[in-house]
């Protein structure tokens, strides 16, 4: 019965990344490591080849991710995982008592496992790897590295996340060595990790009920000690632990020495302004700020908002004008390096919008694109042909990428809108076809440009060419070509939201705009805006020029996204350079 102890991974780190031994070294191994190394490639290939799919006797369906992925199964043998997971054993146990005639086809929801916990299929797979094989699975391409060039990647957010995963999938499914190795890969960078992340790793300590002791206490000191310093403060700790976490590292700063009266905590007028953000009762926040005793920037109420709160609320609170966009934190914090902390596309552009300054540098040095580039996948920031679906992780880095390269494109719009006709029926049609062209075409942009703009609040007026409404617009049955053409308060407040949107997709997602300008011209725009409507011969001929704007787009995307990296590249050449000849002279020296 010790079979499992001896499968239980006793490798250090370096060891999880590398192939493992080949079987050219087993002449060098001692008959029994050489049958227990064969035991576990065998086992490993019954769980990792597609070939043994056929004898699986269970799935677990994985939902999909918010990078786009689509969900998945992952196919798996009762009978191993019972054996080697206690977890599973009392799973299959009770899914058969409860349905005894089941023999086959046995689907499980990971959301039925891991409860309310995010665990992502890539961290999945590596803990069901390590039942079938007994050791720990090479870390998966892409998925604890980072964007950012200049980043080791030893302690990212994308290193430390799939690290608190297994973690807690390995407490989960009860495998004890597991939850050992990966405590002492965590404990070994711990040094290295941003303070935020170790909320992170804190957090998940803090559930694992004791069997994380040692990574607990050290992420309790290494926060207490960043606290005394000013370099977390306690709304965010309160806001992201337990509260009985947050109270041990209240008691271990008394522990080093700083007594509790010296920590800041916001005061009885900031926690109710907080408060009303948190209720979404923006109207609440003006009655409170009416009776003096604060201010917006003295509760830090734009900081709260942008990492907290709907994005509506940050629209309502800088639409007051009471807060400064740029004002900083206690922690040398600027609401846009919040707001890149959030990666929320439409709460960064806001800010952006209202004079938020891109090259603000935190304390450590870190713009806001920095900050957003260390917390995103370099797996979920490659660019695809699949341009229908853009990740937010992606599109918040190009957001800023664009703020750092220009300036507000001041009527631009205007000038495009003059083009497309000398009179307002003109323009409001062009408008009209140009943002509902965008919305299919990469609707996760469009819709932060028209969110910002405030579409949302006119009338959508129908796109009438011949007499003929679009379909699902049939509440204003009105023809824009009809003459004489009134212009009513509706439409001018149509027609300013839409000149935003436009201004917005110029400035921030200048490649789509790009495309609106230079292949289709204003009748098109008309045409391809309205997909369904015409004979069928029409309708199949705007279909495929649909497909060819979109597969140039999807072209000019890679290309330009390509020419970004090979920019970024040569910057960082000389710094990358010394990097490398450093990493090799420690080489030579081991």
């Amino acid at each position: 019965m010790e079979a499992p102890a001896a499968l239980s991974d006793s490798n250090d780190y370096s060891s999880c990344v590398s192939n493992g031994d080949t079987l050219s070294n087993d002449s060098f191994k001692p008959p029994n490591v050489v049958a227990l190394n064969r035991l576990s490639e065998n086992l490993g290939s019954l769980f990792l080849s597609p070939d043994f799919d056929f004898c699986a006797d269970a799935r677990i369906l994985v939902p999909p991710s918010s990078s786009g992925t689509a969900s998945r199964e992952i196919p798996v043998h009762r009978c191993i995982l019972s054996a080697r997971s206690p977890f599973f054993r009392s799973i299959f146990s009770t899914a058969a008592e409860a349905n005894p005639a089941k023999e086959k086809g046995w689907k499980i929801e990971l959301k039925e496992l891991a409860k309310d916990f995010d665990l992502g299929y890539d961290s999945l797979v590596s803990v069901l790897t390590y039942l079938y094989s007994g050791k720990a699975r090479p870390l998966p391409d892409g998925v604890c590295i980072c964007v950012d060039e200049k980043c080791s990647h030893v302690a990212c957010r994308p290193a430390v996340d799939f690290m608190v995963e297994v973690l807690y999938g390995a407490f989960t499914f009860q495998i004890t060595e597991m939850v050992t190795l990966y405590q002492r890969h965590l404990l070994d960078i711990i040094d290295k990790v941003a303070v935020d992340d170790i909320l992170v790793i804190l957090s998940v300590a803090s559930m694992c009920d004791g069997a994380c002791e040692r990574l607990l206490n050290k992420c309790i000191e290494t926060v207490a000690s960043a606290l005394a310093k000013s370099d977390i403060d306690t709304v965010t700790l309160e806001k992201t632990l337990t509260q009985d976490v947050v109270k041990k590292i209240i008691d271990c700063c008394s522990s080093l020495g700083v007594p509790r009266e010296s920590i800041a905590f916001p005061d009885k007028h900031v926690k109710r302004i907080l408060r009303a953000l948190d209720s979404d009762d923006v109207e609440l926040v003006r009655m409170l700020l009416k009776e003096g005793h604060t201010s917006l920037d003295d509760a830090y109420a734009l900081h709260y908002a942008v990492a907290y709160c709907d994005s509506k609320i940050t629209t309502e609170l800088l639409d007051i004008g009471l807060a400064d966009v740029n004002h900083k934190n206690t922690r040398g914090h600027s609401v846009l390096h919040v707001a890149a902390m959030r990666k929320e596309p439409k709460i960064i552009v806001s800010l952006l919008t209202k004079g938020a300054r891109p090259f603000d540098l935190t304390p450590d040095g870190r713009k806001a694109l920095q900050i957003c580039k260390r917390l995103t996948k370099s797996l979920d920031y490659k660019p695809t042909k699949e341009c229908m679906a853009t990740p937010k992780d992606r599109l918040c880095i190009e957001i800023l990428e664009q703020a750092e390269r220009s300036e507000p494109l001041l009527g631009e719009a205007s000038e495009s809108l003059a083009a497309a006709g000398d009179d307002l029926r003109s323009r409001l049609l062009y408008l009209e076809s140009r943002v509902s062209l965008a919305k299919i075409l990469f609707p996760m942009e469009a819709k932060v440009a028209m969110d910002i703009a405030q579409v949302e609040r006119t009338s959508p007026l129908p796109l009438v060419a011949n007499s003929k409404l679009t379909p699902g617009n049939q509440s204003m049955p009105m023809d824009l070509n009809d003459a004489p053409f009134k212009l009513k308060e509706e439409h001018l407040a149509r027609l300013k939201a839409l000149s935003r949107t436009v201004e917005l997709g110029k400035r921030f997602f200048p490649r789509c705009s790009a495309v609106l300008n230079n292949i289709v011209d204003d009748d098109e725009l008309s045409e391809l805006a309205n997909l369904e409507t015409g004979s069928w011969h029409d309708r199949e001929t705007k279909k495929q020029r649909f497909n060819e704007i979109q597969n140039i787009f999807t072209k000019a995307f890679i290309e330009d996204k390509q020419e970004n990296d090979r920019s970024t590249a040569s910057a960082i050449s000389s710094s990358s350079s010394s990097t490398s000849i450093r990493a090799q002279s420690r080489l030579m020296r081991k």
